[in-house]
């Protein structure tokens, strides 16, 4: 992450966000094949929307998403975001729908760390415990 800095995150944001927008849900580059969703949170302190791009993986009728932040010690603003406020926006494909986010539970964590390796290697490079969030569609 040393290379990140907050102001390139933002650019690099705000670029796959547009990206994303203008193609339903599809982007080219280094994430041309991969699952990616925006996350929209309220801010904890702004009370402002926050859109962050990540990587999912379905599982039933939930979005995974994991707070890596590249194994940074901190977590990611945006999981720090919706643990203040879990109700969040997320927008798949060509759709938009509101979620409930909540983290995984530990039993169910390890099984996710074995559909995500490189979790793994971010896990190694922090002490604090990277967590899973399930998104669930509210009804």
């Amino acid at each position: 992450m040393s290379e990140w800095t907050s102001d390139k995150v933002k650019d690099w944001n705000k670029q796959i966000v547009a990206e994303f927008r203008a193609n339903d849900g599809k982007v080219g580059g280094q994430y041309e094949h991969a699952s990616l969703l925006l996350l929209t949170t309220t801010g904890k302190k702004s009370g402002e929307p926050r859109i962050t791009p990540l990587a999912y993986q379905a599982d039933g009728d939930r979005l995974i998403v994991v707070a890596s932040f590249m194994g940074s010690p901190k977590h990611p603003a945006w999981y720090l975001n919706l643990k203040a406020n879990p109700e969040v926006t997320v927008e798949v494909g060509g759709e938009t729908f509101a979620a409930i986010a909540s983290d995984t539970d530990d039993s169910e964590r390890e099984e996710l760390l074995k559909k995500w390796p490189f979790v793994q290697e971010h896990q190694q490079q922090t002490s604090r415990q990277i967590p899973f969030v399930a998104l669930q569609r509210i009804k």
